[in-house]
Order: C-alpha cells, then structure tokens, then sequence
C-alpha cells in the first residue's frame, strides 16, 4: 500500500514537472516567434557581451533567433503532449544545464539588464531569471529521471504529426511576424498607445531619485565624488561619469522619445505629439541597413500625405552621409528627424517602418513589406478603415492564433485517423479474399 502512494506521488510529481516545464518553454518560445527581430536584437546584445562582435552584423544572430523560438516550441509541445518521451526530458535537461550556469554569470556580472527569455511580454531581473532557472532545472531533472512515468495526450498514431506540425506551424509563424509584426505588441508604442501619456510620470507616483558620480584618478589611484565634492586640486585626472540610481520609484514606460530636426536641429516632439491632424513617421534606425525594395510606395505615401495635409517624416539614427546617400538612392525628397536608435527600433520591428499618429496616439503600423499602396490611400484618412483604431482585443488575437495552430492541427489529425481505418479496411478485405481463395 505504501509502496503504491509512493509511486502515485511520484507519477504526479513528474507530470507536474513535465507540465511547468511544457508550459514554460512553449510561451517562451512562442514570444520568441512572435518578435523575431526583437530576438535577433536580444542575440547581438550576447554577441556583443561575449566580444563576438564580427558576429552581430552577420547572419548568424537571425539564425539562432529563428532556431531557438522554433526548438522552445516544439520542446514545449513535445512535453506537452508527452511525445518523444526519452528524447524530450534529456533535450530539457540539456537546455537547463546550459542555461542555469548562463544566468547565474549574467546575474552576477549583468553585462545585459535581461535575458530575453520571454522577450517584452515579462521582463525579468537577471537574479530572478536564475531564480527560475533553478526551479526549472529540478523540474527537468525529475522528468528526466521519471521519463517512463509520462503520460501521453495523443496516440501513437498521431504523434508522429503533432510533433511535425509544430515544427511546420512555428516556422511559418516566425515568417509572418518577421515580414509583417508581431501580432502581439507588448512595446509601450503598441497600436492605440498614448505615447505622451506614457512618458509622463502618473500623480501621486514617485519619481526615481538619481545621483550622477564622477571618477578622478591620482598617482594611478580612482576615487569616485559627487557634483557637491569634485576635487578642487587641477592634478585630478577625470576618467568616467556614472548616474546611479538611489531611490527606486516609477519610471514611465517611456522614457527616450525625443525627435530632432535633421535640417536645423530644432526639438519636434512636442510639436509631433500635440499635432492634431494625422503624421506619418518613417521609422528606420539605420538608413545603411534599410529594405529599400518598398521605397515607391514610401514615396507615394509621401505623395498622398502632401497632397491631404499630413506630416511626414523620417526617423532615424543615422548620419549625415546616410541620410544623404538614402535620398539619392531612393528618391527621398521627405524630410528627416533623429532620434535615438534603441528608441526607434523599440517603436516598430522594421527597417523601414511606417506609423501612422494623431494627437500622440498610435494608429496604425505597417512593415516594410506591407506599406499601403494607391488602392489602400484612396481617399482623405478619416474616411479610411487604415486610419482608425482597430476594434480587436488581445482575446481575438489569441483566439486566431490558437486557431491556426489548434484548428489544422485536428483537420490534418482527422485525416490521418481517416486514412489508416481505411487501410485497416483494405487489409481486412484483402486478408478475407485471400481466406476465400485458400478455402
């Protein structure tokens, strides 16, 4: 009797593991899938980290971000549904051996403020990512120790297709989002956000308290002073500035969003966010690296915006040269503004982007790849569907997305179950005409 309640404790014990840990490594690879670049972004900050620069700029940070949302994915599903019941645990408890030691390094030297694991949609300190590393790792551990006591959610008959649609269904995820955007927002500049609203601090909140330190070296030695203590002795050498925070409070999910005229230097943010009318911002952090195959429907969103009375333009990080290189190039004859480059690869994952404000709200996005053309702008913006908030909540995107996933998935399942009775058929009736002949 107690060597059953022992077993049953276990058997639970195991599969709670496997469900955490299917629950955990599915959602994470899905929000990598859902903001591929946003990936790629988090995948050059360890190039970088690790002083593998000649990386960053390559292929390679697009590789290993498509790579590990996929893997998450289909690793999740696996635990999920309880296939590959050898291979799944032993990958989990691989990944999590690798892992665990990786945030402790980046807990203790935080050469990145987070680890990306679940993109924007829950940011995590370094030492709470260990944190539930830690857990996560006990939790593999006892799967994998406890693998033969795994149930399954499917058939043997099917397994085999649930584990191949996953693969099939993340990959062209990660397309669409990285052609398009992410169908799930969780940046502060997100269609329908108050950008001037999320950069102000709300009433009653606290302001962080922030104290800039400055470091003068003497005979070889540093010593740090404040703006009240600076060395009045001229053989102070000043080596470095810090700002440090003192006082923790609330910091607005907005906090870099300044524009500057590229012609005369003059501060346009205020001008952008209380304009009324509509404004079209080209968002592009790096002209030199920029998809230029949709420069002529840029141009003629430039095009209808003159002609309607709508601001237009071009936000981004690059130089003089860039800017002037990318008018010659293209044809550009819209005006430029520069803002700062993790800003503007916050507000939209392209490059180039087109948002659509009015009154400092976000209307409406586009990537590159999907511009507006001439039959879209076919008249002034407030008579057009493009221009006006869309009515979808997070429930109805969810809904889709477990829909594209869910619903083939049991149409392609059908159809397999379908086809083996009628093989099954086929060899019972052809097993009987044999019987007959022998008879």
């Amino acid at each position: 009797m107690e060597n059953k309640q022992i077993h049953r404790a276990v058997v639970i014990w195991t599969n709670a593991c496997r469900f955490l840990l299917a629950v955990v490594f599915t959602f994470s690879g899905f929000i990598k899938a859902n903001d591929p670049l946003g990936t790629v972004y988090k995948v050059q900050d360890y190039l970088e980290a690790w002083g593998l620069l000649s990386l960053k700029s390559g292929a390679l940070p697009y590789v290993l971000a498509l790579a590990v949302g996929v893997f998450e994915f289909a690793l999740g599903i696996y635990l999920l549904f309880g296939i590959r019941r050898r291979l799944a645990p032993f990958l989990t408890l691989l990944v999590m051996c690798f892992m665990t030691p990786l945030t402790l390094w980046l807990a203790i030297s935080n050469p990145i403020s987070d680890c990306g694991c679940f993109g924007d949609a829950v940011v995590l300190t370094n030492w709470e990512t260990f944190a539930k590393n830690v857990v996560l790792l006990i939790a593999a551990v006892s799967v994998f120790r406890g693998s033969r006591h795994l149930f399954k959610l499917v058939t043997d008959k099917v397994d085999w297709l649930v584990a191949l649609y996953s693969f099939v269904f993340i990959i062209f995820f990660s397309t669409f989002t990285f052609r398009h955007l992410p169908v799930f927002d969780f940046r502060p500049y997100h269609i329908g956000s108050d950008i001037r609203e999320k950069m102000e601090i709300p009433e009653g909140e606290k302001p962080s308290v922030l104290e800039t330190v400055f470091i003068y070296a003497k005979e070889g030695k540093e010593q740090v002073f404040t703006i009240d203590n600076l060395p009045g002795d001229t053989t102070w050498a000043f080596v470095d500035s810090k700002t440090i925070v003192k006082e923790k409070g609330y910091e607005p999910p907005i906090q870099d969003f300044h524009i500057v005229s590229q012609e005369d230097g003059l501060e346009l943010t205020d001008t952008i966010l209380g304009d009324d009318n509509y404004t079209f911002l080209l968002v592009a952090p790096w002209l030199e690296r920029a998809d230029d195959s949709s420069m002529d429907l840029i141009n003629e969103v430039y095009d209808y915006s003159v002609e309607h009375g709508y601001r237009f333009l071009c936000l981004t990080a690059s130089g003089d040269e860039a800017i002037a290189a990318w008018q010659e190039n293209t044809g550009a004859e819209y005006p430029f503004a520069l803002a700062d480059e993790i800003t503007l690869k916050t507000m939209i994952r392209s490059n180039p982007g087109l948002m659509l404000l009015k009154k400092g709200v976000v209307i409406n996005k586009w990537s590159s790849a999907s511009i507006p053309d001439e039959y879209q702008l076919n008249a002034p913006l407030e008579k057009l569907p493009l221009a006006h908030l869309s009515r979808k909540t997070l429930v109805h995107r969810i809904l889709e997305v477990v829909g594209w996933f869910v619903g083939p998935l049991l149409l392609f399942t059908a159809a397999d179950l379908i086809w083996l009775q009628i093989k099954a058929r086929r060899r019972r009736s052809v097993s009987k005409t044999e019987q007959e002949k022998w008879e």
